[in-house]
């Protein structure tokens, strides 16, 4: 090293320190490096997932459709005893909106189970009847019945509360006579008392009610001091009348509020404007189905249906019932073959 001049030794110097420094680099710096890019990886993957659970937190407790939420539960879990060696028989219910048929089975005990059933327009109130159009659609339904394997005197007639205000009603009288038939007529009171019997269960008799939401009226209905009580008051048609969705809200609320506080569990609903709420949310071909909060039927616009739910809301409203279930087999005129 003395023999090197000045500038050998630099020189020589600046080789060792460019040595040392490639080493730190390919040894120590990229080590380095790349744990502070697993460390950077880490904490990437920890702050998304954090971002993805907030997400799957938010739409956990967020329904996507608010609305579209049922009353209570999403399904009502109950079967109804089968009838054992039962009888075929048959009823037309004559309604404000049409002619209905009904073919159940039914027991010495009361059981029963419906074995068909047909829904029609017969513009009834709307007088747009003939008497021939009458004939022609009795007939029909009596035929149906007669091939299905019903017995010509298991097969009745009954005239529903709200079809009886209408006179044309003398009409249908008047053809069934013709054809050798008797009509049943019904008061309001008797059919919701009908209807309690046909839809609901005697596990439910101590904690529950019956609304019938029809077209000439609404039908309320209880067991109290072991009897059905029954009220009457607007139908789902009231729009034809002009009368102000307020004054049928006001009044069904007064009559719901009559139903004992004990008794607003659960409400066993049927009729036709509760049939067309009850397709919304339907599940296959189940019996039962809960129907869900008036908001979310908002979007129906046809004006019978409107009506209709204002009148449900009044229900739901007054009495702080959280349980509507519609039955897709009962009916007024069902109770009134049972009570035969």
């Amino acid at each position: 090293m003395k023999r090197l001049t000045v500038a050998g030794r630099l020189i020589i110097t600046a080789i060792i320190l460019g040595a040392l420094f490639l080493g730190y680099k390919y040894l120590g710096g990229e080590k380095a490096l790349n744990q502070m890019s697993q460390e950077q990886a880490k904490n990437a993957e920890t702050d998304t997932g954090s971002v993805a659970g907030a997400e799957s937190s938010a739409n956990e407790t967020t329904p996507s459709n608010p609305e579209a939420t049922t009353s209570e539960a999403s399904s009502f879990s109950y079967t109804p005893p089968a009838p054992v060696d039962g009888k075929l028989k048959g009823v037309v219910e004559l309604g404000a909106s049409g002619f209905n048929s009904f073919i159940i089975k039914v027991d010495a005990q009361k059981r029963w189970d419906l074995e068909k059933s047909e829904f029609g327009n017969s513009l009834v109130t709307e007088n747009m009847a003939t008497d021939e159009d009458i004939r022609i659609g009795l007939k029909k339904y009596i035929g149906n019945m007669l091939d299905y394997g019903v017995g010509s005197k298991d097969i009745h007639f009954v005239v529903s509360s709200g079809a009886a205000k209408a006179d044309v009603t003398l009409k249908i009288t008047k053809a069934l006579k013709s054809l050798g038939y008797v009509v049943n007529q019904v008061t309001p009171e008797q059919e919701g008392q009908l209807a309690l019997k046909s839809v609901l269960p005697a596990e439910y008799a101590d904690k529950s009610f019956v609304a019938d939401i029809g077209s000439g009226n609404t039908k309320i209905s209880w067991m109290g001091d072991g009897k059905a009580d029954a009220l009457e008051t607007y139908g789902a048609k009231y729009y034809q009348d002009k009368t102000d969705d307020s004054k049928v809200y006001e009044e069904v609320s007064a009559k719901a509020k009559q139903i004992p506080a004990d008794l607003r569990r659960t409400c066993f609903i049927i009729g036709g404007v509760p049939f067309e709420m009850a397709k919304e949310v339907r599940k296959g071909k189940e019996r039962y189905t809960t129907l869900s909060a008036p908001l979310a039927y908002s979007k129906l616009t046809n004006a019978k249906t409107k009506a209709g739910v204002n009148i449900y809301k009044a229900l739901t409203d007054a009495t702080g019932c959280k349980q509507f279930v519609f039955d897709w087999d009962a009916n007024f005129t069902i109770g009134f073959l049972l009570g035969l």
